[in-house]
């Protein structure tokens, strides 16, 4: 068990039912060239948190916690994209979703579909083999995945949350993960978003949804325990 320093009271994690989420750090989102980008959207604060998400996931990975990353990407056919009239596709549409565009490698790409440039994960974060990838098409990572069910033939009950944006995927997904019962903390500096309410939505979370903590915390935390369980399995 590992008790990490959070608000609104420490957190007590057993690592082995633990997942740490990585929720949509991918192109389209934090890279020039990508669909925010592409829309003349900041996407400084969620490259910022690049850096203190690659230490949260050494670290966990160090201590044998999966790593489970969650892209937004639709079909090619934009299938799952929702009909004309529902708000799914009023949003995603006006983002020029489905537009073929020339990634920043020269490759040909389309905006915020499956399977290319502009939904790989960025590549400081690049998953790992082992690692657990998952597909959404709605903000939360639970609607219509098999997020749930992976979640659970692992036994896992604590998610460690990062990724962007804060008030939109990242909140949508720890509110279906508090729905079904998960313990969720976010880790703040390893959440962003450029629409101004970052900190208004980890208070949220913090007063009713789950926890809220910091990389650096969680680093403590788990340095803080030796062996470590990657270490005592290479043992055995």
């Amino acid at each position: 068990m590992v008790t990490l320093e959070a608000e609104p009271s420490p957190f007590v994690f057993d690592v082995g039912r633990t997942v740490l989420l990585v929720i949509d750090m991918q192109n389209d989102f934090a890279a020039k060239g990508g669909m925010f980008d592409r829309l003349g959207i900041d996407v400084s604060m969620i490259q910022a948190a690049i850096a203190p998400t690659a230490r949260v996931l050494e670290s966990a990975r160090e201590q044998g916690i999966k790593v489970v990353y969650l892209k937004m990407g639709f079909r090619p056919d934009l299938s799952d994209a929702g009909l004309p009239d529902s708000p799914n596709w009023r949003v995603h549409s006006h983002a020029n979703v489905g537009e073929a565009v020339r990634a920043p490698d020269g490759t040909e790409s389309r905006i915020l579909i499956r399977d290319t440039w502009n939904t790989e994960i960025v590549s400081e974060l690049r998953p790992q083999p082992g690692d657990v990838v998952v597909y959404k098409h709605r903000y939360s990572g639970f609607y219509q995945t098999s997020l749930d069910d992976t979640l659970k033939a692992r036994r896992i009950k604590h998610l460690i949350v990062t990724g962007c944006t804060t008030s939109v995927c990242v909140e949508s997904t720890v509110r279906d993960g508090a729905f079904r019962d998960y313990s969720c903390i976010v880790l703040g500096d390893c959440t962003a978003e450029p629409l101004g309410h970052h900190d208004s939505s980890l208070a949220l979370i913090e007063k009713l949804f789950g926890w809220v903590s910091s990389s650096q915390q969680f680093v403590d935390a788990l340095g803080a325990v030796r062996p470590s369980f990657a270490t005592l399995t290479a043992d055995a």
